[in-house]
């Protein structure tokens, strides 16, 4: 009989041996599995789990698929679980990790040098930032060898401090959210594949995606995993519907990997990423419904280095675009900028961007002055964050993280917005997703509004379990983009059939041309983005049809604004009458200003090109001021352009002149605007 003592002693024992023995790690032997079916099924698992998992590359997701059958059998061996961690951890879905390796841990905290880190890295990606910097300093330095003898896992000094000081960052940004709204964008543009790198026009009128679903029945499946071969899909937004995206088709997509990253803000250039020469860049264009087959951008862009994302600037003529390559970079990938019709060499960004790490997914706004990348440095949180940077005064300011819940512990990549800043765009696995990856749209918040930023349908926790803030988001300030989007459609006056027309944008102060646009060929439709700082003349040209010319005068703090401008473009008729939008004069007088030479030498021309074509120029004014005075400085005015036109070799046999004072309006006097198209001065073909 046992006394007392000795019984409440040994039940003291039995309750410290009964979580030690739970903690032990089991092998796949018959000792542990009885039923010896399922062990030689776990056994032969865990062998092709194996083979892909130390494979050259290594094939994580064949791997994990095998690992997770051996796990049901047997879900107590260290080893197992730790390689299912670790291949969580290279998945597309890394949160999962963390449950495999903490129990990798409880059976055998010493077994592997590996699981320290790797548990550190699961905590750090679920957002648990205390945790994850004790694990990092648990983990020390250490690596291992593969099979092949290469070495295959390697974790150094700076590579631990990195870890930590990312922590640090994520465990700062995250008590300061940003408030935003982030929604998916639904099921006609998401699907149950992985659906990412959304590129979008200016207006937000179009968006392209790159997606791993399905494309027919008979679609091959992409050997290594996650899917099928990338293709390219298009929808369009009519008010706030998003219309079903639809597959680019050939010449687009082919057989391979295709993948949008980089959309012109008309949205009828874009960047395809194809898989050649270590990766580069190509150009497809829009002509009417159809884009083209994708052109090399060549040489000066593409190197036998890994080319991997791009953006134009808002008037077409740079690209910005990363890169690998050693010469001129600073580490991993950095960010260049070349002229796209130059012969120089493409520019470093400089170390005010690009980092020792990485960079990724730039994106220039249409204000020609913001720009958005990813980037492995500066101040991230984890893997890449996405960063804003300003262009002003010759310099880049110091990159801005977006902040949480935007940005996260794992990569975040290819963020765009519309022109307006206020929207933006980018790829997330997220709970209560359609697939894998989805596309979703973030919209900024001003400080008129207070929620709480506490629904886990509205936190971006990219490949996190939901994370709850029940404190109010402090109110901040939602700059407006300071660009004009001008869009419109170009249609035959008389028919209202739809033109491809030539849309040239100038700097009426210079006079140099800026950038020159077409209008689709199908829908006629065009887009035009107008950063401000800036008098901008617009022509619009087609063979056949009378110029048509328009003004956008954009003082440098002219706030973000949407214009729509239907073009009637009019045939060369006796009769047709245009409004010359970009002849200045002073107020009260008929001196031609400096800005008015474009305009006056596209008239020149237009004269020298037809010998025969014969106008009247007239002269209007609003109704402020006496009759016969706004009728004087009318006349006076038209006789300068007549001066003009005779003093650069143009017949005056060919010009006449009227003015018409205020007797003529095109619109009320009653408001500022109206009297502003009052004032004009017009041309009236009178023989051809």
């Amino acid at each position: 009989m046992l006394t007392t003592t000795r019984y409440f002693l040994l039940i003291g024992l039995l309750a410290v041996a009964a979580p030690l023995a739970r903690a032990q790690s089991r092998e796949f032997t018959k000792e542990t599995v009885a039923d010896k079916e399922a062990l030689r099924t776990a056994q032969r698992e865990v062998k092709a789990g194996d083979e892909a998992y130390e494979a050259d590359p290594a094939r994580y997701e064949a791997a994990l698929a095998h690992y997770l059958i051996a796990q049901k059998v047997n879900g107590d061996n260290a080893p197992l679980n730790v390689k299912i961690g670790d291949c969580y951890l290279h998945s597309g879905t890394k949160t999962p990790a963390l449950p495999y390796l903490r129990h990798a841990l409880e059976l055998a905290p010493t077994a592997d040098p590996r699981a320290h880190y790797l548990l550190a890295r699961a905590l750090h990606l679920n957002a648990k930032w205390a945790e994850a910097m004790k694990e990092y300093q648990l983990a020390g330095p250490t690596s291992k060898t593969g099979k092949k003898g290469s070495e295959t896992y390697t974790v150094t000094p700076d590579d631990l401090a990195r870890r930590t000081r990312e922590c640090r960052n994520g465990l700062e940004l995250q008590k300061r959210p940003v408030r935003v709204f982030i929604d998916n964008v639904g099921p006609e543009v998401n699907s149950s594949a992985s659906d990412y790198g959304p590129v979008v026009s200016a207006d937000e009128g179009t968006l392209l995606i790159t997606s791993r679903r399905m494309a027919s029945p008979k679609a091959p499946k992409d050997p290594e995993g996650d899917g099928y071969f990338e293709d390219v899909y298009q929808a369009t937004r009519k008010g706030k519907v998003w219309s079903k995206a639809l597959n680019l088709g050939t010449p687009v997509n082919t057989d391979g990997h295709d993948a949008t990253v980089g959309l012109a803000p008309d949205g009828q250039r874009m960047l395809v990423y194809v898989d050649e020469n270590g990766g580069d860049l190509n150009e497809s264009n829009i002509r009417g419904n159809t884009w083209s087959r994708p052109a090399r951008l060549g040489p000066r862009i593409n190197t036998r280095f890994h080319e991997s994302s791009g953006s134009y600037s808002p008037d077409g003529n740079f690209l910005y675009f990363v890169s690998d390559k050693p010469d001129g970079g600073r580490g991993g990938r950095d960010i260049y900028k070349i002229e796209l019709e130059g012969k120089g060499p493409a520019l470093n960004l400089g170390p005010t961007i690009n980092t020792p790490y990485g960079e990724e997914g730039v994106f220039m706004m249409p204000d020609g002055q913001t720009m958005y990348f990813s980037s492995e440095g500066h101040n991230s949180m984890g893997g890449y964050d996405i960063f804003k940077s300003t262009y002003l005064d010759g310099k880049w300011s110091e990159p801005e993280n977006l902040g949480w819940p935007i940005n996260t512990p794992d990569d975040d990549v290819f963020f765009v917005t519309s022109a307006s800043g206020r929207y933006g765009y980018y790829s997330s696995d997220q709970p209560g997703g359609l697939g894998a990856k989805d596309i979703y749209r973030v919209t900024f918040l001003g400080p008129e509004k207070q929620p709480m930023l506490s629904q886990e349908d509205q936190l971006l926790a990219s490949r996190l379990a939901p994370v709850k803030q029940t404190l109010l988001a402090p109110p901040i300030f939602v700059a407006s983009a300071k660009v004009t989007i001008l869009k419109g459609t170009v249609t035959d006056d008389a028919t209202k059939q739809p033109l491809e027309a030539t849309i040239e944008l100038l700097d009426n102060k210079t006079g140099e041309s800026i950038a020159t646009f077409r209008s689709n060929a199908t829908s006629g439709k065009y887009l035009v983005s107008l950063p401000s700082g800036t008098n901008y003349g617009i022509v619009v040209r087609q063979d056949g049809y009378l110029f048509h010319s328009e003004n956008f005068d954009l003082p440098a703090a002219a706030a973000f604004a949407e214009v729509t401008k239907d073009i009637g473009l009019k045939k060369i008729e006796i009769g047709s009458v245009i409004v010359l939008r970009n002849i200045f004069f002073d107020t009260g007088k008929a001196l031609l200003r400096p800005e008015s030479k474009a305009e006056l030498e596209r008239l020149q021309k237009l004269m020298v090109e037809m010998p025969a074509l014969k106008i009247e120029l007239s002269g209007h004014t609003d109704n402020v001021g006496k009759p016969a005075m706004n009728q004087d400085l009318s006349q006076r005015r038209a006789q300068a352009v007549v001066t003009y036109l005779t003093q650069h070799s143009i017949g005056a046999d060919r010009l006449t002149t009227a003015g018409y004072g205020d007797t003529r309006p095109v619109a009320p006097n009653t408001t500022k605007a109206g009297r502003q198209q009052n004032r004009r001065t017009e041309f009236k073909v009178t023989g051809k």
